[in-house]
C-alpha cells in the first residue's frame, strides 16, 4: 500500500504523530510518504501560518485560549467555520499532489488538511481512504465538521464526546496517539542514566518544555534544585535555542543540572528520568504515558492541553498544581513514596496505547481490502 500521511507545523506534536505513522507503515512493508500540507502551497505559506500559531500559543496564551473558546462555540453551528472556508484554497494544489500520484489511503494529524480534504469530498471528488487522528484529549474545535473515513480518538472514554460533537460512532476507533516505537521498549532506568552520563544511584528529574520550549523553565528549574535534595536535573529545550543559551548562562558550572536542546533521545532520557515536569501537551504526555513515567504536568496553554491534564488528572496518570512549588513538591513525593508511584505507573499501563500507530496502518489495510471487495466504504464498520 501507498500512504500520504499529511500534518503542519503548528508545534512539534502533529509532526511527531505523523512519523510514528509513517515508520510502522514502513516496517509494515508499505510505502508511505511524509509531508507538511501547507508546504504544498509554498514553504512560505507554511512558515508564516506556524509561527503564527506558535508565537501566539508562547507570547499570549490568554489570547490563544480565548480564541479555542471562541472556536468550539462556533463548532456548534450548523455551518462550516472560518477555519473551513480559509483551507479550502489549499484544496488544487492538494488535489493536484494526490492525482499525482497512486495513494491507497490518506493520514492527517492535523485539523487543517482534514478540512480541506473535506472540501474536496463536499465537491465530489473521489479520494482514497481518509483517516483523521487526534493529538488531543479531547475533540477539538471544528474537528466535528471534518468529514473523514475514519477517525482516531486517544481513548474509549471520549467516543461519546465525540458523538455529542456529531462525529458518527461507527467512524470513531479509539486507538490512542501514535508515538515513536522507541517509547514502547523495555529499559534498564539504570542504564539510562549511565548512558546519558548522569549517576544511577542519584534521583532524575526531567524537565520539557515542548517542541519550541515554553514556559517558565529558568525558575523552576531553579526552584526544582532548591526544593529537591541529592538529586540531576535535565532540561530539554526543544528548538529554542534563545532558552537554551539563557539556561547553560545561569547554571554554568553545575554539575547536577545538564541542559538540552532538541534531541532524539527523549525515549532515553524518559526511561533514565526518576519523574517527568512537562506542559500537558497531547504527544509528550503520550510519550510518557506510554514509557510509564511518572508525570506532573505544569502549566498548560489555554485551550486543548487544559483538557488533557483533566484526562490525566482523573484517572491518575499525572499529577498537577497550579503553582511551581506545590508542581516540584509533588514531583518529589513520586520519587520518595514508591506507593504512589506504582499506582501512577499501574494505571498509565491500564490507559496506555502503546501500538496506535501499528494499529491505524493495520485498521488501513483491513479497510482497502474491504474497499476493494466490495467498491464502496460504506461497509466500513465490518473493520471493527
Amino acid at each position: 500500500m501507498k500512504f500520504l500521511i499529511l500534518s503542519c507545523n503548528t508545534g512539534g506534536g502533529h509532526n511527531t504523530a505523523a512519523l510514528a505513522i509513517k515508520q510502522a507503515a514502513e516496517k509494515m512493508g508499505h510505502e508511505a510518504i511524509f509531508t507538511d500540507f501547507l508546504t504544498l502551497a509554498g514553504k512560505k505559506t507554511s512558515d508564516i501560518i506556524s509561527s503564527l500559531y506558535v508565537n501566539t500559543a508562547k507570547y499570549l496564551p490568554l489570547v490563544f485560549g480565548a480564541v479555542y473558546t471562541v472556536g468550539k462555540g462556533v463548532s456548534y453551528f450548523p455551518w462550516k467555520s472560518p477555519v473551513y472556508f480559509y483551507n479550502k484554497r489549499f484544496a488544487k494544489v492538494l488535489l493536484e499532489y494526490i492525482r499525482g500520484n497512486n495513494f491507497d489511503a490518506i493520514i492527517t494529524t492535523h485539523l487543517f488538511a482534514a478540512e480541506t480534504l473535506t472540501y474536496l469530498r463536499r465537491k465530489n471528488v473521489r479520494l482514497p481512504l481518509t483517516i483523521a487522528v487526534s493529538t488531543d484529549y479531547t475533540c477539538i474545535p471544528f474537528w466535528n465538521e471534518v468529514e473523514c473515513d475514519i477517525y482516531i480518538s486517544p481513548h474509549e472514554a471520549l467516543s461519546d464526546e465525540y458523538v455529542r460533537r456529531r462525529l458518527p460512532r461507527k467512524k470513531i476507533y479509539p486507538y490512542g496517539i501514535p508515538v515513536d516505537e522507541r517509547f514502547t521498549e523495555e529499559r534498564s532506568q539504570r542504564k539510562a542514566k549511565m548512558s546519558l552520563g548522569f549517576d544511577p544511584n542519584r534521583p532524575l528529574y526531567l524537565i520539557m518544555s515542548g517542541s519550541m520550549g515554553f514556559g517558565r523553565v529558568p525558575l523552576f528549574t531553579k526552584l526544582l534544585c532548591r526544593y529537591t535534595e541529592n538529586s540531576q536535573v535535565a532540561v530539554i529545550c526543544g528548538n529554542n535555542k534563545k532558552l537554551k543559551d539563557k539556561l547553560e548562562k545561569v547554571f554554568e558550572g553545575s554539575k547536577d543540572v545538564k541542559i538540552v536542546g532538541f534531541t532524539k533521545n527523549v525515549p532515553e532520557y524518559m526511561a533514565a528520568c526518576d519523574v517527568i515536569y512537562t506542559k500537558p501537551g497531547g504527544l509528550t504526555s503520550t510519550e510518557a504515558l506510554v514509557s510509564g513515567t511518572p508525570i506532573i504536568h505544569t502549566a498548560p496553554i489555554p485551550g486543548c492541553e487544559s483538557k488533557n491534564y483533566r484526562f490525566f488528572g482523573k484517572r491518575g496518570l499525572s499529577f498537577h498544581a497550579k503553582n511551581m512549588v506545590t508542581q516540584i513538591l509533588c514531583g518529589k513525593t513520586l520519587v520518595e513514596n514508591q506507593e504512589k508511584r506504582r499506582k501512577m505507573t499501574e494505571r498509565q499501563y491500564e490507559n496506555s496505547k502503546p501500538n496506535s500507530a501499528r494499529d491505524i496502518v493495520k485498521l488501513a489495510e483491513k479497510i482497502v481490502v474491504i474497499k476493494e471487495r466490495t467498491g464502496s466504504l460504506e461497509t466500513i464498520a465490518e473493520a471493527k
